[in-house]
């Protein structure tokens, strides 16, 4: 997620990595429904997704296209598909909760700071290609 020039990402603990907000689709949720409750729920943050629909019509409802789909390996048999998305922070605001900020390290940050914060070179291309393709409000 992008606002101000400056991208949203929190401290992972369990995997010691820098991740964008992101989570599981819940029964029954769309996954464009379950991206923005991902991030209000592990920031507070409320975002809007920004990319391309498949057509222009009113229905059947045309989902955001991922900016892409990828598969984590997470033990010996458990694989997940990762569908990134990319999003700007809605409204002026963009005030992630104090309880996030301070157990999660979650935090607007400069892509030029990424590589001292110690974000892997993964996350530091997408955030690079964020960057140059996703204008802001």
């Amino acid at each position: 997620m992008l606002h101000r020039g400056r991208v949203l990402l929190l401290f992972h603990p369990k995997i010691g990595l820098w991740l964008p907000p992101g989570g599981h689709v819940e029964h029954g949720e769309l996954p464009d429904d379950a991206a923005v409750r991902e991030v209000r729920e592990e920031t507070g943050v409320q975002c809007q997704l920004v990319g391309e629909r498949g057509v222009n019509v009113a229905y059947p409802d045309q989902l955001i296209r991922p900016c892409g789909i990828q598969v984590e390996k997470i033990r010996p048999g458990v694989e997940h598909i990762d569908l990134v998305y990319f999003a700007v922070a809605e409204g002026a605001d963009a005030r992630i909760a104090p309880e996030h900020a301070a157990q999660d390290r979650a935090g607007w940050y400069a892509p030029d700071d990424l590589l001292a914060l110690g974000a892997n070179d993964e996350i530091r291309q997408w955030v690079a290609k964020l960057a140059a393709t996703v204008p802001e409000p």
